[in-house]
């Protein structure tokens, strides 16, 4: 039986769109829903375009409710994926799907990491740090933002004369190289 995913996307969906696209023709892995906290996300228009179905949700419902959990419940999602997901998981979602939550991050975690690093703020924090490498971080989720344990991480070179554009691509081409072969790999481990 394939391992079903549900995929939660606060913005454009890039990440998303690589997993949508590895698993269209997968005999192992199926991405049951995407779920957004905005309704103007282009990951939606994505979905669509997969003919997967999507569910937005607000800060109420969120934090204060179990809507979404029981909408995961419902359909017998087995792993949860973050790809551009900024908000913190609630207790509830954690509790219901232990170990089976993960994210991508834009940064060598523990470096860069944690309430606010996102995106271009993580790319400038590297450059002004004036690092020799920076990467990618496939985690599993917990109360903490950026602080669950490693899955996987890639490196590149940080050369002279790299800009934030430079790091955005480098860094954006292995989350989309590695980030679906990770899930597939975890969807294996889930019985």
């Amino acid at each position: 039986m394939k391992k079903r995913i549900a995929i939660f996307a606060s913005g454009s969906g890039s990440n998303a769109q690589k997993i949508m696209e590895h698993f269209k023709y997968s005999n192992l892995v199926e991405v049951t829903l995407v779920l957004s906290n905005n309704p103007d996300a282009y990951v939606l228009q994505r979905a669509d375009n997969f003919e997967i179905p999507s569910h937005v949700f607000d800060r109420q419902a969120f934090y204060d409710t179990d809507e979404v959990v029981d909408i995961l419940k419902r359909l017998d999602i087995d792993l949860v994926v973050l790809a551009g997901f900024l908000w913190l998981v609630p207790e509830n979602l954690l509790k219901a799907f232990p170990n089976k939550i993960i994210n991508i991050h834009p940064s060598l975690l523990p470096k860069y990491g944690g309430k606010g690093m996102y995106g271009d703020k993580v790319h400038k924090a590297v450059l002004a740090a004036g690092e020799e490498e920076h990467g990618i971080t496939i985690h599993f989720v917990n109360e903490n933002f950026d602080e669950g344990e490693v899955i996987h991480q890639a490196k590149f070179r940080v050369e002279p004369g790299d800009t934030l554009e430079i790091l955005k691509f480098k860094g954006q081409q292995l989350e989309h190289q590695y980030f679906p072969k990770v899930i597939e790999n975890l969807s294996k481990k889930y019985n």
